[in-house]
């Protein structure tokens, strides 16, 4: 069975927190934290947390045997509402400055005997 947990209105840029996602998909629930502890990337910790929770979801602890990351996702989300700011640029015109949101949900699922032959 698949357990699933979702950081929404994640304040960091989607683009910045994509490939920590693709660092740790597919691989086992355990490997994956342990990459994401090393990582410096800042979207590691939200990933993590994210990860930490899908495990609270299933019920079992950090240390998951058989579990692995089957869907990894950061999707855009609003622009983060306030924080639209401006930049002087040239002739006295404006260009916005904008804070960007992500949605991270993360998929983790038990591996069967199956699977692993």
């Amino acid at each position: 069975m698949a357990y699933t947990a979702k950081h929404r209105f994640a304040r960091i840029s989607p683009t910045k927190a994509r490939p920590v996602a693709t660092m740790i998909r597919g691989l086992a629930v355990s490997r994956a934290l342990e990459k994401l502890e090393f990582s410096p990337k800042r979207a590691a910790r939200m990933v993590e947390n994210v990860l930490r929770s899908a495990l609270a979801n299933a019920g079992v602890d950090a240390e998951a045997e058989g579990m692995f990351v089957q869907d990894i996702r950061v999707d855009n989300g609003p622009v983060a509402p306030g924080t639209k700011r401006w930049m002087p640029v040239a002739r006295g015109t404006a260009h916005p400055i904008r804070k960007r949101t992500s949605h991270i949900s993360v998929t983790i699922e038990e591996s069967s005997a199956e699977e692993e032959s």
